[in-house]
């Protein structure tokens, strides 16, 4: 009796998840596959979506809002303490779990690295670039790639569990968000065939696809059933997690190349008409426009406590009221700041520079607090984590900084 009720379930999950037997398979074949999926699904959902090791920053912006921001606290002076050299620029922005750090390269291959140190663990290679920051999730790493794939790989070995493949570069980071039908969660990303797509972490299938006119660059967020974008066509839009079906779209008439942050029922993002934007996603409305100079805006923002702060290609990190839009602060660098900052825990802002320069500044004063010469552009997002700070920069390297080692007295 237990085992043809655990036949019905399984047949009863099959039909909720949309699957079908499939013409030509025996049926005793396609049931025990589908046992084995139920059995995964069941085990990946006893675990925690995002592990509790000392050292978390599971993804691109840190959270599925992508406020960019954490609540610890990074202790400055910084100093070095290990560089790994690839063989390209490094755009992508590390992901850190535990002692492992996951980043991308131009040249084509994802890393683990080791965090205290830098050693190499394993690396996978692609057919194309890796600017896409990775996601950690339940075990896995995923990332896309200019070769138009999405990579599904197991995080302890780097074995590949299973790739997706779209019609147009993946360079935009994945997010992820719980299935509403099944238990198990969908990887949302964005690819230059101008589509967003939703596909099952588990198995790679695709749940659905959202269609624009023009290219997906950015990451999307995730807000509550709801998933935000931007494309190079000029429209915000807000999409439901359960079909992808377009809900409210905001037009800002030039592209949008970053990536949005959203906070409750706003969202806050800038593009290449020169503008800084926030955003009603209830209504479709603006709520505030922030214009200064002739400059577009490739940053992603940070949101923490009453600022929302953002880089623009004028050189300059700037600082906004986040009810208002009202300027706060700017803090003048000497090259564009493509590179996404983070808000850490007590009050500092981490961002890079093409000027080839990590800058650590005060939230409240936009004043400098400590900097450091790579010497070459910084465009990659730092990812800021167990009082280190992880940031990639285009001479090919992935650098790691920490507090600064007190000689211990006599």
């Amino acid at each position: 009796m237990r085992g043809i009720l655990t036949v019905l379930f399984i047949v009863g999950v099959a039909v909720t998840g949309g699957l079908i037997l499939r013409s030509g398979q025996p049926d005793a074949e396609r049931l025990e596959q589908l046992r084995q999926e139920v059995k995964e699904r069941k085990a990946r959902a006893v675990a925690p979506v995002t592990p509790a090791p000392q050292a978390i920053w599971p993804m691109y912006r840190h959270d599925r809002g992508l406020l960019g921001r954490t609540g610890e606290a990074l202790e400055t002076p910084l100093a070095l303490r290990w560089s790994f050299k690839t063989g390209g620029p490094v755009k992508s922005s590390a992901a850190v779990l535990g002692d492992r750090v996951y980043v991308g390269s131009n040249d084509n291959h994802l890393y683990a690295l080791e965090l205290s140190t830098g050693r190499e663990i394993w690396k996978f290679k692609t057919g194309g670039a890796v600017e896409s920051s990775p996601l950690l999730l339940k075990g896995r790493v995923y990332f896309g790639s200019e070769d138009g794939k999405l990579y599904a790989l197991e995080a302890a070995d780097g074995k590949l569990a299973w790739s997706f493949e779209t019609q147009g570069k993946v360079l935009g980071a994945p997010n992820y968000a719980p299935r509403l039908d099944i238990p198990g969660e969908w990887v949302v990303f964005g690819s230059y065939d101008n589509s967003v797509y939703a596909v099952d972490a588990l198995t790679g299938k695709e749940g659905w696809r959202c269609e624009m006119n023009n290219y997906i660059n950015g990451a999307p967020a995730v807000a509550g059933e709801h998933v935000v974008f931007g494309d190079c066509d000029g429209k915000l839009s807000n999409v439901s997690l359960r079909n992808g079906a377009v809900e409210r779209q905001v037009e800002v008439g030039a592209p949008i190349a970053a990536s949005p942050a959203v906070l409750g029922e706003r969202a806050y993002f800038g593009h290449y008409g020169n503008e800084f934007v926030c955003a009603d996603l209830k209504t479709g409305q603006r709520v505030w426009t922030y214009k200064d100079e002739d400059f577009p805006y490739f940053s992603s923002p940070a949101v923490g406590g009453n600022r929302v702060v953002f880089g623009g290609r004028d050189k300059r990190l700037h600082a906004l009221n986040l009810e208002s839009g009202e300027r706060q602060w700017v803090f003048a660098t000497r090259g564009r700041v493509d590179s996404a900052p983070v808000i850490t825990g007590d009050g500092k802002v981490v961002v890079g520079s093409n000027d080839g320069r990590l800058y650590v500044v005060g939230l409240e004063t936009g004043s400098e607090v400590w900097s450091y010469e790579i010497g070459d552009s910084i465009s990659a997002s730092p990812a800021v984590v167990a009082g280190c700070v992880i940031v990639g920069s285009e001479d090919g390297s992935v650098y790691a900084f920490g507090p600064e080692r007190k000689e211990a007295r006599p």
